[in-house]
Protein backbone atom coordinates (compact mmCIF):
# COMPACT_ATOMS: atom_id res chain seq x y z
CA UNK A 1 0.00 0.00 0.00
CA UNK A 2 1.05 3.62 -0.49
CA UNK A 3 0.97 6.11 2.41
CA UNK A 4 1.00 9.81 1.59
CA UNK A 5 2.11 10.96 5.04
CA UNK A 6 4.76 9.98 7.59
CA UNK A 7 3.59 7.57 10.26
CA UNK A 8 4.89 5.87 13.36
CA UNK A 9 4.14 3.09 15.82
CA UNK A 10 4.73 3.42 19.57
CA UNK A 11 5.29 0.25 21.60
CA UNK A 12 5.70 0.23 25.40
CA UNK A 13 8.05 -2.62 26.30
CA UNK A 14 8.87 -4.36 29.57
CA UNK A 15 10.46 -7.79 29.92
CA UNK A 16 9.91 -8.69 26.26
CA UNK A 17 13.20 -10.54 25.73
CA UNK A 18 11.53 -13.89 24.97
CA UNK A 19 9.46 -12.61 22.04
CA UNK A 20 11.54 -9.60 21.04
CA UNK A 21 13.21 -11.09 17.97
CA UNK A 22 10.02 -12.55 16.53
CA UNK A 23 8.12 -9.33 17.12
CA UNK A 24 10.86 -7.23 15.51
CA UNK A 25 10.98 -9.52 12.48
CA UNK A 26 7.24 -9.31 11.91
CA UNK A 27 7.18 -5.52 12.28
CA UNK A 28 10.14 -5.24 9.90
CA UNK A 29 8.23 -7.22 7.25
CA UNK A 30 5.34 -4.78 7.51
CA UNK A 31 7.62 -1.73 7.26
CA UNK A 32 9.31 -3.26 4.21
CA UNK A 33 5.98 -4.00 2.52
CA UNK A 34 4.65 -0.49 3.12
CA UNK A 35 7.95 1.21 2.36
CA UNK A 36 7.73 3.67 5.25
CA UNK A 37 7.18 3.97 8.98
CA UNK A 38 9.08 4.40 12.24
CA UNK A 39 8.81 2.33 15.41
CA UNK A 40 9.39 3.77 18.88
CA UNK A 41 10.20 1.26 21.62
CA UNK A 42 9.51 2.83 25.02
CA UNK A 43 11.33 1.10 27.88
CA UNK A 44 11.57 2.03 31.55
CA UNK A 45 12.89 0.65 34.82
CA UNK A 46 10.08 -1.90 35.04
CA UNK A 47 11.95 -3.99 32.48
CA UNK A 48 14.49 -6.27 34.17
CA UNK A 49 15.65 -8.49 31.31
CA UNK A 50 17.59 -7.67 28.12
CA UNK A 51 14.74 -5.85 26.36
CA UNK A 52 16.57 -2.51 26.46
CA UNK A 53 19.83 -3.97 25.15
CA UNK A 54 18.06 -5.84 22.35
CA UNK A 55 16.18 -2.70 21.36
CA UNK A 56 19.39 -0.69 21.26
CA UNK A 57 21.02 -3.32 19.06
CA UNK A 58 18.07 -3.22 16.68
CA UNK A 59 18.16 0.60 16.56
CA UNK A 60 21.83 0.53 15.58
CA UNK A 61 21.10 -2.01 12.83
CA UNK A 62 17.87 -0.44 11.53
CA UNK A 63 17.29 3.30 11.92
CA UNK A 64 13.53 2.83 11.56
CA UNK A 65 13.52 1.47 15.12
CA UNK A 66 14.10 4.09 17.80
CA UNK A 67 14.75 3.18 21.43
CA UNK A 68 13.41 5.51 24.12
CA UNK A 69 14.62 4.87 27.64
CA UNK A 70 12.28 6.65 30.04
CA UNK A 71 13.13 5.78 33.66
CA UNK A 72 10.95 8.67 34.82
CA UNK A 73 7.82 6.83 33.70
CA UNK A 74 5.67 5.92 36.71
CA UNK A 75 3.19 3.58 35.04
CA UNK A 76 1.85 2.22 31.73
CA UNK A 77 0.06 5.41 30.57
CA UNK A 78 3.31 7.33 31.04
CA UNK A 79 4.99 4.92 28.61
CA UNK A 80 2.25 5.41 26.04
CA UNK A 81 2.45 9.19 26.37
CA UNK A 82 6.25 9.13 26.06
CA UNK A 83 5.93 7.25 22.79
CA UNK A 84 3.17 9.50 21.47
CA UNK A 85 5.16 12.60 22.35
CA UNK A 86 8.30 11.33 20.61
CA UNK A 87 6.37 10.43 17.46
CA UNK A 88 4.53 13.75 17.54
CA UNK A 89 7.74 15.77 18.01
CA UNK A 90 9.23 13.94 15.00
CA UNK A 91 6.41 15.35 12.86
CA UNK A 92 4.48 12.16 12.08
CA UNK A 93 0.98 12.61 10.64
CA UNK A 94 -0.37 9.25 11.83
CA UNK A 95 0.61 7.60 15.10
CA UNK A 96 -0.43 4.08 16.13
CA UNK A 97 -0.17 2.46 19.56
CA UNK A 98 0.25 -1.28 19.93
CA UNK A 99 1.45 -3.83 22.47
CA UNK A 100 4.66 -5.82 22.12
CA UNK A 101 5.08 -9.57 22.25
CA UNK A 102 2.69 -10.16 19.33
CA UNK A 103 -0.35 -9.57 21.51
CA UNK A 104 -1.35 -7.36 18.59
CA UNK A 105 -0.71 -8.54 15.05
CA UNK A 106 1.75 -6.19 13.27
CA UNK A 107 0.29 -7.30 9.94
CA UNK A 108 -2.88 -5.40 10.80
CA UNK A 109 -1.02 -2.07 10.80
CA UNK A 110 -2.04 -1.43 7.16
CA UNK A 111 -5.70 -1.67 8.23
CA UNK A 112 -5.18 1.20 10.66
CA UNK A 113 -3.33 3.26 8.09
CA UNK A 114 -6.07 2.80 5.49
CA UNK A 115 -8.68 4.00 7.96
CA UNK A 116 -6.56 7.00 8.95
CA UNK A 117 -5.89 7.83 5.31
CA UNK A 118 -9.64 7.66 4.69
CA UNK A 119 -10.11 10.57 7.08
CA UNK A 120 -10.93 8.95 10.41
CA UNK A 121 -9.18 10.90 13.18
CA UNK A 122 -9.24 7.97 15.62
CA UNK A 123 -9.14 4.30 14.65
CA UNK A 124 -9.79 1.84 17.45
CA UNK A 125 -8.96 -1.84 17.19
CA UNK A 126 -11.88 -3.96 18.34
CA UNK A 127 -11.97 -7.60 19.38
CA UNK A 128 -15.76 -7.50 19.65
CA UNK A 129 -16.86 -6.46 16.14
CA UNK A 130 -17.35 -9.05 13.37
CA UNK A 131 -13.92 -10.32 12.36
CA UNK A 132 -12.33 -9.52 15.73
CA UNK A 133 -11.26 -12.18 18.22
CA UNK A 134 -9.60 -12.96 21.54
CA UNK A 135 -7.63 -16.20 21.80
CA UNK A 136 -5.20 -17.76 24.30
CA UNK A 137 -6.46 -15.40 26.98
CA UNK A 138 -7.91 -16.57 30.31
CA UNK A 139 -11.69 -16.55 30.55
CA UNK A 140 -11.59 -14.09 33.44
CA UNK A 141 -9.71 -11.55 31.29
CA UNK A 142 -12.17 -11.98 28.43
CA UNK A 143 -15.08 -11.47 30.81
CA UNK A 144 -13.33 -8.44 32.31
CA UNK A 145 -12.95 -6.87 28.86
CA UNK A 146 -16.60 -7.42 27.98
CA UNK A 147 -17.84 -6.26 31.38
CA UNK A 148 -15.59 -3.19 31.22
CA UNK A 149 -17.00 -2.25 27.84
CA UNK A 150 -20.61 -2.70 28.98
CA UNK A 151 -20.09 -0.76 32.20
CA UNK A 152 -18.20 2.07 30.49
CA UNK A 153 -20.77 2.47 27.73
CA UNK A 154 -23.57 2.50 30.29
CA UNK A 155 -21.99 5.02 32.67
CA UNK A 156 -20.22 7.25 30.15
CA UNK A 157 -22.67 7.19 27.25
CA UNK A 158 -20.16 5.81 24.77
CA UNK A 159 -21.17 3.33 22.08
CA UNK A 160 -18.06 1.42 21.07
CA UNK A 161 -18.03 -2.38 20.83
CA UNK A 162 -14.64 -2.58 22.57
CA UNK A 163 -13.65 0.02 25.17
CA UNK A 164 -10.54 -1.73 26.50
CA UNK A 165 -8.35 -2.65 23.51
CA UNK A 166 -4.87 -1.13 23.31
CA UNK A 167 -4.41 -1.22 19.51
CA UNK A 168 -5.34 2.24 18.17
CA UNK A 169 -4.27 4.96 15.77
CA UNK A 170 -4.65 8.73 15.68
CA UNK A 171 -4.16 11.76 13.49
CA UNK A 172 -1.50 14.18 14.62
CA UNK A 173 -3.95 16.81 15.90
CA UNK A 174 -5.56 14.21 18.18
CA UNK A 175 -2.18 13.17 19.59
CA UNK A 176 -1.37 16.78 20.41
CA UNK A 177 -4.48 16.92 22.59
CA UNK A 178 -3.75 13.58 24.24
CA UNK A 179 -0.19 14.39 25.30
CA UNK A 180 -1.28 17.69 26.82
CA UNK A 181 -4.23 16.34 28.83
CA UNK A 182 -3.93 15.39 32.55
CA UNK A 183 -5.10 11.78 32.40
CA UNK A 184 -6.60 10.15 35.49
CA UNK A 185 -5.56 6.59 34.63
CA UNK A 186 -2.45 4.98 36.05
CA UNK A 187 -2.98 1.53 34.52
CA UNK A 188 -4.95 -0.32 31.82
CA UNK A 189 -8.04 1.90 32.09
CA UNK A 190 -6.01 4.39 30.03
CA UNK A 191 -7.49 2.83 26.88
CA UNK A 192 -11.07 3.34 28.10
CA UNK A 193 -10.37 6.86 29.29
CA UNK A 194 -9.05 7.83 25.86
CA UNK A 195 -12.03 6.35 24.04
CA UNK A 196 -14.37 8.34 26.26
CA UNK A 197 -12.46 11.60 25.88
CA UNK A 198 -12.26 11.17 22.09
CA UNK A 199 -15.92 10.21 21.61
CA UNK A 200 -16.76 13.34 19.58
CA UNK A 201 -13.99 12.91 17.02
CA UNK A 202 -14.44 11.16 13.69
CA UNK A 203 -13.78 7.62 14.90
CA UNK A 204 -14.17 4.07 13.65
CA UNK A 205 -13.58 0.54 14.93
CA UNK A 206 -11.76 -2.10 12.91
CA UNK A 207 -11.53 -5.81 13.78
CA UNK A 208 -8.34 -7.04 15.40
CA UNK A 209 -7.14 -10.37 16.75
CA UNK A 210 -5.76 -10.45 20.28
CA UNK A 211 -3.71 -13.63 20.58
CA UNK A 212 -1.71 -13.66 23.78
CA UNK A 213 -2.05 -14.83 27.37
CA UNK A 214 -2.86 -11.86 29.57
CA UNK A 215 -1.17 -11.27 32.90
CA UNK A 216 -3.27 -10.93 36.01
CA UNK A 217 -4.76 -7.48 36.50
CA UNK A 218 -3.64 -6.10 39.85
CA UNK A 219 -6.06 -4.92 42.51
CA UNK A 220 -4.47 -1.48 42.27
CA UNK A 221 -5.20 -1.33 38.53
CA UNK A 222 -8.82 -2.35 39.09
CA UNK A 223 -9.18 0.23 41.86
CA UNK A 224 -7.82 2.96 39.60
CA UNK A 225 -10.23 1.88 36.85
CA UNK A 226 -13.21 2.27 39.18
CA UNK A 227 -11.97 5.62 40.48
CA UNK A 228 -11.44 6.97 36.97
CA UNK A 229 -14.78 5.66 35.74
CA UNK A 230 -16.62 7.26 38.66
CA UNK A 231 -14.70 10.51 38.17
CA UNK A 232 -15.99 10.91 34.61
CA UNK A 233 -19.43 9.51 35.46
CA UNK A 234 -20.08 12.14 38.14
CA UNK A 235 -18.75 14.90 35.89
CA UNK A 236 -21.17 13.72 33.21
CA UNK A 237 -24.08 13.67 35.68
CA UNK A 238 -23.27 17.23 36.75
CA UNK A 239 -23.22 18.50 33.17
CA UNK A 240 -19.44 18.95 33.14
CA UNK A 241 -18.50 16.02 30.88
CA UNK A 242 -14.90 16.15 29.71
CA UNK A 243 -13.63 15.72 26.17
CA UNK A 244 -10.47 16.39 24.20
Amino acid sequence: MSIRHSWAVTVPMANEEKDFQHFAEEVTKVLDDIGSGTVYHVINNFSHDRTYELSQELSLKDSRFITIFAPENRHLPDAYISGLRAAFDAGNKYIIEMDAGLSHDPHQLPDFLRALEAGHQCVFGSRMVPGGSITHSPINRRLLSRAGTLLSNTMLGTKLADMTSGYQGFHRDVVENIINYPLQSTAHFYQTELRYLLRNYNTCEIPISYQSPSPRVSKRAIQNAYQTLLHYFFLRLSGRAKEL
